[in-house]
């Protein structure tokens, strides 16, 4: 019976070691694209950020009107209110 047991055990083992074999080439197939992809990525896609340690001028963003930031405070307001009306209650949810 312990010839049953090992060649069970070395089956198994054959069976693992297989396992770990396609799992470390399809992680390094992975890391590969993932590389592949992040230097097309940094290539293509300029940042957004400016550059301010070399001190060039980008573009900047304008700055918003009084008028508009009154506006946007107002619209936040009444949304908010909104919220509170439609609940109807203050009930706690505990996930």
């Amino acid at each position: 019976m312990s010839k049953n047991r090992v060649e069970k055990l070395e089956t198994a083992v054959a069976e693992l070691e297989s396992t770990v074999e396609g799992l470390t080439e399809e992680l390094v197939e992975a890391k590969e694209r993932i590389r592949v992809l992040e230097a097309e990525l940094d290539t293509e896609t300029p940042t957004r950020v400016p550059n301010r340690r070399t001190g060039e001028d980008t573009e900047e963003t304008p700055e918003a009107q009084p008028d508009e930031i009154e506006e946007a405070a107002a619209e936040a307001t009444e949304e908010s209110d909104d919220e509170a009306e439609d609940s109807g209650t203050d009930d706690i949810i505990v996930a």
